[in-house]
């Protein structure tokens, strides 16, 4: 075979099927499984306990294909709405911001299926081979193969940033037992560049390349279970589902295109509406109406959680206050605590402004 051909035709199909980049990377993982062992020792994971499991896996994807050689990383941009957009929502008070990645459905499945595609593509035309798809499903070291195949470099985020279309985009991989020419890796390119480590709301970039997701919002508000520490709540504002505050700033952003997926789009109105209406749901209505959102799976608890905080951070009306005394007696003990928190928060800004009556 011409494997340099074959290579070209990959990336040819991948565009075919919705992929903004496609590149090849080694099975090398002695550099990132360093970095994981000295991030997981100083335990910065907190209770992601998942990351420090099947570090077997982890270390040689050849146990997931056997005989792999290569691994191919494809991109798709998500951003849904203009960057403007998503700064001003933080402005707002009232309204809830929503991570820009979960506006739209989630994305695992759709990366999937469209991995799949290509992969039979691929095998009507080459024959059989040995493979396995993944999207960020699996103990697998995306943004490391990413950055091997060329896709872009892992800035002082640690988030992948490709000069030409910033760092909005999800990343899948097919890991092939084809031996594949490599694509050469891209250097860096953050330079003397500070703004994300200044910009994150809670200090979680410790320094360059150093995150301690302990202290970040969208661990914060989706991995951890139960009661968010006092410390982080008023700097959470109404990030209620993640934070993009450090890519919203990089620089290398101001390249990034609106999304041409349409599922990626905003669903039930998440880019503009405000906190007291989604803090009005019952549970069955955030099932159904995040029916397909990758939100649904911090589950109701989290999610009233999250607004509550979210409403304590904002203007003390009574529309606000209401909403939050409905619900001061919650079945949750954790919402309880977080809307009794929010009051206390309410009550000390009415006073503030000269609101008695609150």
């Amino acid at each position: 075979m011409d494997l340099k051909q074959i290579q070209t035709d990959i990336k040819a199909w991948a565009a075919e099927f919705g992929f903004d980049r496609l590149g090849v990377a080694r099975l090398q993982t002695q550099e990132a499984l360093k970095f994981l062992d000295d991030w997981l020792a100083r335990g910065r994971h907190g209770e992601m306990a998942y990351m420090a499991r099947h570090r077997a896996l982890r270390a040689d994807p050849s146990q997931w294909v056997p005989g792999a050689l290569s691994v191919l990383s494809v991109r798709m941009d998500y951003l849904p709405m203009q960057l403007e957009d998503a700064m001003a929502r933080l402005d707002d008070g009232e309204q809830a911001a929503v991570s820009v990645y979960a506006l739209g459905r989630d994305y695992h499945k759709l990366m999937r299926r469209r991995l799949q595609r290509l992969v039979s593509r691929m095998e009507a035309e080459i024959g059989p081979f040995g493979y396995r798809v993944f999207s960020d499903s699996a103990p697998l070291f995306e943004k490391s193969f990413a950055q091997d195949a060329g896709l872009g470099w892992i800035g002082k985020h640690t988030n992948l940033i490709d000069r030409d279309a910033g760092s909005f985009f999800f990343l899948g991989e097919i890991v092939t037992d084809l031996p594949l020419p490599e694509d050469r890796p891209v250097s860096a390119h953050c330079g003397s560049c500070s703004a994300c480590i200044t910009a994150c709301p809670t200090a979680a970039i410790l320094a360059p390349y150093q995150l301690d997701a302990r202290r970040c919002i969208s661990y914060l508000t989706i991995e951890l279970k139960g009661t968010i520490p006092l410390e982080f709540r008023q700097s959470i504002g109404n990030r209620i589902y993640g934070c993009d505050d450090c890519q919203l700033v990089c620089p290398w952003n101001r390249y990034a295109q609106i999304t041409r997926e349409a599922d990626f789009l905003p669903r039930q109105g998440l880019d503009r509406i405000a906190m007291v209406e989604l803090f009005a749901w019952s549970e069955d209505e955030f099932q159904q109406k995040l029916e397909g959102s990758s939100i649904r799976r911090i589950g109701y608890e989290s999610w009233l959680r999250n607004l509550a905080i979210g409403l304590g951070n904002g203007p003390p009306t009574s529309r606000g206050i209401a909403a939050l005394k409905s619900r001061s007696d919650d079945v949750s003990p954790v919402v309880r605590e977080h809307v009794a928190w929010a009051l206390g928060e309410l009550a000390v800004r009415a006073k503030e402004l000269g609101n008695s009556d609150i």
